[in-house]
């Protein structure tokens, strides 16, 4: 299925650019981290108006899915460019002498949310009155964080499968889930909003849905990764805040159990919480990356014990193609 979407993909893309131009352009592929969503927008409007045709690449992005392990084929050199996850994905790679390198942050927020019934929590705190559905991976990241930071106990947590059932017949349970995900599929099913605590407000300072590449394709390539770097850039504003219908229409051909109102649902919550564009964003374009905050988080995880507090991290990022406030006029 994942080959059959790519081509889809492709022939799509290729109707961006004339044959001329096509003959003349690098072919590179992306890789992403999930099934095509709107969370890949971006990258789909910049394969779907030219964008990165513009500075040259001809590039073909990969759907991941439940059987797709994308990563794993940048890591063999059959993809150029990977969709990571937040920042721990980077720390262990650094960990473990992976030369894989983050070159962008595409969400400026982790999208993970606690979701609750409403008016059984204010407040982020209030949530520790509840039991909490709590995945396995969940669990082991960032609910540490919670235990340390807020207080919240290994008692109240229950293992999430990823069936909403059970929250939403308890109105003291909360659960886990992602902002354009769970909180669409308990309206949908339950027939009411639920209340959304987005861990990044209340302090899981990590980026998200990273764009990774191999060490030695930024050694090698560096004109290229600029080029796949600022295409992506300027394709998220442009999916944000103009047109989207052409990337839309790519994402639910490479994905046929998306709809145009998932879709919509998406992009409402990545512009109302300020997923993508917020924070450093602002100041330094779509895609930004700091020194800073990527020492808050790390310092974060090492007293939450998620992580060594002795791990030189430095080789798992680089702000060298961010952060030069490229695209800003398109917002």
């Amino acid at each position: 299925m994942p080959l059959k979407q790519s081509v889809v993909v492709a022939t799509l893309a290729a109707a961006t650019a004339s044959t001329a131009m096509a003959q003349e352009l690098t072919p590179v592929s992306f890789g992403t981290n999930w099934l095509a969503q709107a969370e890949h927008g971006g990258f789909y409007q910049s394969v779907a108006d030219g964008t990165y045709a513009e500075c040259g690449l001809d590039v073909t992005i990969v759907p991941g899915g439940p059987q797709v392990n994308n990563r794993a084929l940048m890591l063999a050199g059959r993809i150029d460019y990977h969709m990571g996850g937040d920042l721990l994905q980077a720390f262990t790679a650094a960990k473990e002498g992976i030369p894989v390198v983050a070159v962008m942050a595409t969400f400026q927020k982790h999208p993970q949310v606690i979701i609750s019934h409403p008016g059984q929590a204010k407040t982020f705190e209030d949530l520790k009155g509840l039991d909490l559905l709590i995945g396995d991976n969940g669990f082991a990241s960032y609910y540490q964080w919670m235990i340390a930071e807020y207080g919240f106990t290994v008692e109240q947590r229950e293992p999430y499968t990823f069936n909403p059932a059970p929250f939403i017949a308890d109105k003291g349970m909360a659960m886990q889930g992602f902002l354009s995900s769970e909180p669409y599929v308990i309206e949908k099913e339950a027939g009411f909003v639920p209340d959304i605590f987005l861990i990044a407000d209340a302090g899981y300072s990590t980026y998200a849905t990273t764009v990774e590449a191999m060490a030695d394709t930024i050694a090698d390539h560096p004109e290229q990764v600029a080029c796949f770097v600022e295409g992506s850039i300027k394709g998220w504003y442009n999916y944000l805040y103009n047109d989207h219908s052409a990337a839309d229409a790519m994402i639910i051909a490479a994905n046929p159990d998306m709809t145009q109102d998932k879709i919509d649902f998406a992009i409402s919550k990545m512009l109302s919480e300020g997923i993508v564009d917020s924070g450093d964003a602002r100041e330094l374009g779509i895609g930004a990356m700091t020194d800073a905050k990527i020492d808050d988080f790390y310092g974060k995880m090492v007293e939450a014990g998620v992580i060594e507090g002795d791990l030189d991290y430095s080789s798992a990022y680089t702000t060298q193609f961010v952060n030069a406030k490229v695209g800003m006029d398109l917002r």
